[in-house]
């Protein structure tokens, strides 16, 4: 039974005991339960006017009827029957569903079935649940049998296949030693389930078609005795039957029932179905999963050819990797993160933009974090629901916050995880309350002492902060109050995850509640925590109830990403959180090249900027540079944050919400990668430059003092090396190489070593010079970004191996090929040269190159250049890399190339 069901029947307990009527604490203490959770549970009760509340403090509820409560599991339970309990019953299975109970119960004796559908969709499933119906409406015995037999596991002896189902008389073929009954016989009264019957021979089947008409058979060598049995038989096949069966027998089966493929479910089935097993595993683990919401939308929609069977077994495996790292780590609780997902699976939030409003019907308002369990009560999530209207707001946070150290999480990842989503719930519980009270019924509801105190606040307000507050805030305010002050008479501790934040961001709100929780401390002689003042600042600094400004003014947020759906996936998450569309995304896919994408977004700013500045906000690469050539171009102030995150798009697009001006929302931001500002980046390697001449000193000093002016202002080191006294200058920069990224080699000798580049002495003295040195030390930059963006995502390959090598094979590729390609194709390349070679290790299937004949045919000289050059690779890595990937590889750099 659910909770709210024993809540329920612990008041019905304890009524006979306390005719005045019973409280929370009284449940709470019953139950050994949060007291706010009880809260929380008799509301619901209340809305559902299963219970009343009686006046006085504490509050009193007595039922209103001793009608027990059935939990929504017992009703599954007792009004669902087997066929109605499959996941999409009542949608992509409501025909089949209405078949196969039509089979069951056809007189006189049912209808045989035949089941049609891909490998992976539940055939067996849908076929043992026929049968598990066919018990409930009594058409089958209680104790009747069910017998499953797969048709393809002796497809390569006929004998020994008809046998199994027939039986077998003594000799009938070598080694039928003895008399054996077949398994027809065996579910006599029952069910046969035949999987694969496209597997049963043509002889097979005339056996079969011959019992269905006569109600008899003989076994295999037979001649004279007949068996008689009384069985229902559910065929199943992933084939055509019109091609792969017996006219003659396909006849003999009246009911034909198609299974949908689960491309062919609704979204909603498939989170279901998500849910479902991974409830499932977490019954078996004995152990409560975690697992974030993008790991969710991957599984929502990734390809999955092979269906149920196949989305099971990957979330199997996912479960099993997370479950490694909570043992072999010694974590607290049990999370699975993208790097567990399979790297087919991660491959579904690709997909992402094209699906967004499928995926927002089904999580919408879900946390990052997801909790699924087999052990115990669904989560709560930290959404607004409707019924609860009227609980204190903060009583599902605190239950959520209890969940998690239960579970062993420890303080600093209980706030990352609900700091956004406390402050999305507040809005979305304070938006709705002037929905479901009015002024007058306030004051029926509320304590009169509160509503006069609110008022009082509600004028200090506006006197102390200058700001008009409406309805909203007395509404919301009163009712807090009321649940606070009740709180706190009561001892119960109040936690607030968001209190250092409020503080810092809200500081004229926070001191005002300072202030008001001492007038509330003194009128109601209690004594207010400070998490409960943070609470409180909320309220006044809560932009849903000031007077709505003219954001128009304000200064504009732009968020520009590499990928399909990278930056219009973030901004959706913000616009969804500050409840407001004004952040803008720009995606840049990688068919779009940097002058097209710069054209685009100095657009949309000329488009949106209204004086004030704008903040441009990038991940990596050419975008760095936009902010700059806008300005320069425009006159309009443009600022570029790079290495943005979600949480770094929302904490600006709040400050430039509410009005702070681009210079305040700069030294407000804790993020110190603002292109203008002097940047520091941490590297597993420093980038270095080496110098060389005959000597170690002489010209290679003065080469290394030159080149150390051109590039005064990178964080680069500049090594000198003598040539003469060791011949073995390869082995020594092999060394160097473990502890430096070697971006060039400078000298007045020719020195060509693998693949760094190579820059004669006599060239630093041009200009040209200069501005290689600063492309090949952006490049480096950008391969290290990469670096540290896959390292999540790779599951076969070591990153920090697979960059470099990547990087040295399309520097080679561009000299074999004539090709001179920009570091954000390059980019695009490496990222998409990582993943195949990642999902290549995984054993899945390449990509299917469409025209790959003619393609080649085209392009065979830029095909085996390829070929060649990709070698070292697939020697290195064990990659076999087929001629459908070599082509894209082409492709790529054919159509990207910017001279040949």
């Amino acid at each position: 039974m659910k909770v709210i069901g024993k809540v329920y029947n612990t008041l019905l307990d304890l009524e006979g005991k306390n005719k005045a009527g019973v409280s929370a604490m009284d449940i709470s203490k019953e139950l050994n339960l949060n007291r706010s959770t009880i809260s929380r549970y008799l509301n619901v009760l209340y809305n559902d006017k299963k219970i009343k509340k009686l006046g006085g403090r504490p509050v009193l509820y007595q039922s209103i009827s001793n009608n027990t409560i059935i939990s929504s599991e017992d009703k599954l339970n007792n009004g669902l029957n087997s066929l109605d309990k499959l996941t999409g019953a009542k949608q992509g299975l409501s025909i089949p569903i209405e078949r196969a109970k039509a089979a069951i119960i056809y007189p006189p004796k049912g209808l045989h079935t035949l089941l049609l559908g891909e490998t992976g969709v539940g055939k067996s499933l849908f076929a043992e649940q026929m049968y598990e119906y066919a018990k409930e409406v009594n058409v089958l015995d209680k104790d009747a049998p069910f017998i499953r037999f797969n048709c393809a596991d002796y497809f390569n002896n006929p004998n020994l296949l008809t046998a199994q189902i027939f039986g077998v008389k003594k000799g009938a073929f070598t080694g039928a030693e003895a008399d054996r009954d077949g398994l027809l016989k065996k579910a006599d009264r029952g069910v046969l389930f035949l999987d694969e019957i496209h597997r049963l021979t043509p002889e097979g089947q005339e056996m079969l078609f011959t019992y269905i008409d006569k109600g008899f058979f003989r076994p295999l060598g037979e001649s004279e005795k007949l068996v008689y049995a009384n069985v229902r038989i559910i065929a199943a096949t992933t084939e055509n039957p019109e091609s792969h069966l017996l006219q003659t027998f396909s006849r003999r089966i009246p009911m034909v029932i198609e299974l949908p493929s689960l491309k062919e479910r609704s979204t909603v089935e498939r989170y279901a179905l998500i849910e479902s097993f991974i409830r499932e595993e977490s019954s078996r683990l004995g152990q409560s999963i975690y697992i974030n919401k993008n790991s969710i939308i991957s599984y929502l929609l990734y390809n999955c050819p092979n269906n149920i069977g196949q989305l099971k077994s990957d979330i199997q495996l996912s479960c099993a990797k997370a479950f490694l790292n909570y043992k072999g780590n010694s974590n607290n609780y049990l999370m699975i993160n993208q790097g567990d997902l399979p790297n087919h699976v991660r491959k579904g939030l690709l997909y992402l933009n094209e699906y967004r409003k499928e995926v927002n019907e089904v999580l919408n308002g879900a946390s990052d974090i997801l909790k699924y369990s087999g052990i115990e009560e669904a989560p709560l999530k930290l959404t607004h629901e409707e019924e609860n209207i009227g609980e204190d707001f903060y009583s599902i946070i605190e239950d959520k916050i209890d969940s998690f150290k239960k579970s062993g999480i420890d303080e600093k990842d209980i706030n990352q995880i609900l700091s956004v989503d406390i402050e999305s719930y507040f809005q979305k519980y304070i938006g709705q309350i002037s929905r479901h009270y009015r002024k007058d019924e306030i004051h029926n509801r509320i304590n009169k002492e509160i509503v006069d105190a609110v008022e009082e606040i509600l004028l200090l307000a506006k006197k102390i902060l200058n700001r008009e507050y409406d309805e909203r805030l007395y509404f919301g305010l009163s009712l807090h109050l009321e649940r606070s002050i009740e709180r706190i008479s009561n001892g119960e501790k109040i936690y607030n995850p968001k209190l250092n934040f409020i503080r810092i961001n809200y500081e004229d709100e926070f001191i005002f509640a300072m202030k008001i929780a001492k007038l509330i401390d003194n009128k109601f002689n209690i004594e207010t925590p400070v998490d409960e003042i943070g609470y409180l600042a909320m309220f006044f600094a809560s932009d849903y109830f000031k007077d709505k400004k003219e954001i128009e003014s304000n200064v504009k947020i732009v968020v520009v990403m590499h990928g399909g759906s990278t930056a219009s996936s973030m901004v959706e998450v913000v616009n969804n959180l500050i409840g407001s569309d004004f952040v803008v995304g720009l995606d840049m896919p990688l068919s779009i090249d940097p002058q097209g994408m710069y054209e685009i977004t100095k657009d949309k700013i000329l488009d949106i900027h209204r004086d004030k500045g704008v903040i441009l906000m990038v991940d990596m690469g050419s975008l760095t540079n936009f902010g700059h050539m806008i300005t320069e171009e425009t006159g309009i102030e443009v600022k570029t944050i790079d290495m943005v995150s979600t949480l770094m798009v929302l904490d600006i697009a709040r400050k430039a919400l509410v009005g702070y001006s681009l210079e305040d929302i700069l030294k407000s931001t804790e993020y110190k990668t603002i292109i203008d500002m002097p940047q520091s980046r941490s590297r597993k390697k420093e980038n270095a430059i080496i110098t060389a001449c005959f000597t170690g000193d002489g010209v290679a000093k003065k080469i290394s003092d030159i080149v150390s002016n051109t590039i005064s202002d990178k964080n680069i080191k500049i090594i000198t090396m003598n040539i003469i006294d060791d011949i073995v200058l390869e082995d020594r920069i092999i060394e160097l190489e473990k502890s430096y990224n070697i971006l060039a080699i400078i000298s007045a000798v020719n020195i060509n070593i693998k693949s760094i580049p190579f820059i004669p002495a006599i060239d630093i003295f041009y200009n040209e010079t200069a501005e290689k040195l600063d492309e090949i030390i952006e490049e480096a930059e950008m391969y290290d970004r990469i670096w540290d963006s896959l390292k999540e995502h790779l599951v076969h390959l070591k990153s920090d191996l697979v960059i470099k090598d990547i990087r040295n094979l399309i520097n080679r590729l561009e000299k074999s090929l004539n090709v001179k390609v920009t570091n954000d194709i390059k980019m695009g390349m490496t990222l998409h040269i990582c993943f195949m070679m990642d999902s290549i290790l995984a054993g899945e299937k390449p990509k299917v190159f469409h025209g790959l004949n003619a393609f080649k045919k085209l392009h065979l000289k830029h095909i085996l250049i390829v070929k060649e050059e990709l070698k070292t690779i697939k020697h290195i890595y064990k990659v076999n890399i087929e001629d459908n990937e070599i082509a894209y590889i082409v492709k790529m750099f054919i159509e990207n190339k910017s001279s040949v």
